[in-house]
């Protein structure tokens, strides 16, 4: 949404505060249903539409909606782990457009890999899942490159087979990212935790992370998401989600540690740009007693140009004493179960793919502020 857009809204009085609870601002639209909620801290506030996606779950059922990118046509792909639908391809208004799966009950993360005018999906399979009773089962990861209706343009498996791996150690990958050279960086979230680099050709470069490393920062911990930082494009970076560290881990493009940014209470996925701005969905948080909640916690957090939060739509105000950043909880009766990652698109409108949300579909954020 633009600015004058904005302004509009704030001008005309069409948003009106009736309170807050917990730092989430409860707030109704004039001439609109009152259960509307507006969320979300300081310029960044949001309206709540959990019924945007266009969705019958009798034709196109649902399991975990993972992750969700937006090509150059403007559309938005979504993976999931439903055998029947890993990929959902919406229009903005939530109409699906397409459908169709690799039969992978391990579906997990999705990258876009933007060739010329032409738009690759790169797949991640972590090998994870629950079948039908609830039990959970495992097998060796995998990530793939698709063109966007499905066909596959190469595989890349288990790190064993090229000799990077110990026999006893597990590839169970969650993300990928690409860099303006092709490069693809895969983060073994679920399994040994480094960051594996290959060229656009799915030749193995080099990898890092990991948990051995003798100075703990270099190491990764549930190392659940990786992207490429562009924001400052002199000097281009990469960011690996350590996950159970509740931080963000800075490192060059081959694979030297910067810093981290630490977001206590939290327990983000992974990072994704917006112009000058960091945005990530958090699939839960701490309790008030300093323990992790496990169930429906999840918000989504906006870190700035500077990595200083800013909003929380649906967790708590932002909070930071003499520089640091305060622990932040998602707000009681919570807007989402898992925030497990975010897209954004020209409009700045948020949308959130939810991680054991009972089947949902994603939630649209409308920015009005």
């Amino acid at each position: 949404m633009n600015n004058n857009r904005r302004n509009f809204l704030k001008n005309t009085g069409l948003i009106t505060a009736v309170g807050a609870l917990g730092g989430l601002n409860y707030e109704t639209m004039s001439n609109t249903n009152p259960q509307e909620l507006i969320i979300g801290h300081n310029d960044f506030k949001y309206k709540v539409d959990k019924g945007w996606a266009k969705l019958t779950v009798n034709r196109t059922p649902l399991f975990n909606c993972h992750e969700m990118v937006q090509d150059q046509k403007g559309r938005l792909i979504m993976v999931g782990d439903h055998v029947a639908n890993n990929i959902l391809i919406f229009d903005k208004s939530g109409k699906l457009l397409d459908n169709w799966t690799l039969s992978f009950p391990g579906a997990h993360g999705l990258s876009l890999s933007k060739e010329g005018s032409e738009d690759f999906l790169i797949i991640t399979d972590c090998g994870w899942y629950q079948d039908r009773s609830g039990q959970s089962k495992s097998q060796a990861g995998q990530v793939i490159k698709t063109d966007t209706n499905g066909r596959v343009m190469f595989t890349i498996g288990h790190p064993r087979t090229i000799g990077i791996y110990k026999d006893d150690e597990p590839f169970m990958p969650t993300e990928t990212a690409v860099a303006p050279n092709g490069d693809i960086y895969v983060a073994d979230g679920y399994g040994s935790d480094y960051i594996i680099q290959y060229d656009s050709k799915g030749k193995y470069i080099r990898h890092f992370g990991g948990k051995h490393n003798a100075n703990p920062d270099h190491n990764l911990s549930n190392a659940h998401g990786v992207s490429v930082d562009l924001r400052d494009p002199k000097n281009p970076k990469l960011i690996c989600t350590s996950r159970n560290e509740s931080c963000f881990k800075f490192f060059t493009l081959d694979g030297k540690f910067l810093y981290k940014v630490e977001l206590p209470g939290m327990y983000p996925c992974r990072a994704v740009f917006h112009n000058d701005n960091l945005y990530a969905g958090v699939c839960w948080s701490n309790d008030k007693e300093g323990k992790i909640n496990w169930g429906d916690s999840g918000f989504v957090t906006i870190l700035d140009k500077n990595n200083k939060v800013i909003s929380n739509p649906g967790g708590n105000t932002p909070n930071y004493q003499n520089g640091k950043l305060q622990p932040t909880l998602a707000v009681s009766n919570p807007i989402f179960n898992h925030g497990h990652d975010v897209c954004v698109d020209e409009d700045d409108s948020i949308y959130v793919c939810q991680w054991n949300a009972n089947h949902t579909a994603p939630i649209k954020l409308t920015r009005t502020v």
